[in-house]
């Protein structure tokens, strides 16, 4: 009988399946398995002509692939980059580019630094601080005074526009006291802040400005459904 047609048993097609679990883990699952396996196979020829042939022809299903990517520079260094990657840098063939390192790929970057300095207070935001650390840095006059009086100011501003509640420029005086640590000392002066009430109101009217830039849909009672405007009957008669 001809092997062809010869019934398989259900419990060895059972028996036989692959699953994914068990399977060897895809480098780069973006390509799928099959693209795996022909790197694998490329990595195992012998002979360096002809696994420099494959690796060329795999280049191409890779840019067969991603045909939105031909057009980015580059597009080939990165395939090829991404070949070595794939085959576990096992793949002995000549590139065209560089040959990336596997030191190279494990390089971690530097931790980046949070720019906020004075969590307790973010709704002075970062400017406030730049401001002070300069105001620090002036001699004492009267240009020192009106940009610390300014500061002032303006953090009471930024406190009223998050917190939305009247302030006294003694708690603003202690918290410019704290920012500046220590050198700029405005608790025992008899300076006034700007009015909280013109304050409130230059807040509101800037979130106005910023408000009526959205367009506004209006909602016309007397055309419901696209429909058009009913007429009285009297209307309707003459």
């Amino acid at each position: 009988m001809n092997q062809k047609y010869i019934k398989e048993n259900a419990n060895d097609v059972v028996h036989h399946l692959e699953y994914n679990a068990e399977r060897s883990h895809l480098i780069i699952p973006e390509y799928g398995r099959h693209l795996q396996k022909l790197i694998d196979q490329a990595t195992e020829i012998e002979d360096a002509e002809t696994r420099n042939k494959a690796a060329k022809y795999i280049i191409q299903v890779m840019g067969t692939l991603n045909p939105h990517l031909r057009d980015v520079p580059d597009f080939q260094h990165k395939l090829w980059d991404q070949l070595f990657i794939m085959s576990d840098f096992k793949l002995d063939v000549e590139s065209p580019y560089p040959i990336p390192s596997r030191e190279v790929l494990q390089l971690k970057p530097e931790v980046l630094k949070y720019p906020q300095n004075f969590p307790k207070y973010r709704y002075y935001g970062n400017n406030i601080k730049y401001m002070i650390d300069v105001a620090n840095q002036w001699e004492e006059g009267e240009m020192k005074s009106a940009l610390v009086k300014v500061i002032a100011n303006h953090m009471k501003k930024s406190y009223l526009s998050w917190n939305k509640d009247t302030v006294k420029d003694d708690v603003i005086f202690e918290h410019l006291y704290e920012l500046s640590g220590g050198k700029l000392n405005l608790l025992l002066s008899t300076e006034e802040l700007i009015n909280t009430s013109d304050l409130l109101r230059t807040n509101k009217r800037m979130s106005n400005k910023v408000s009526t830039g959205q367009p506004k849909i209006q909602n016309n009672k007397n055309n419901k459904g696209g429909k058009g405007k009913k007429y009285s009957n009297n209307n309707q008669k003459q």
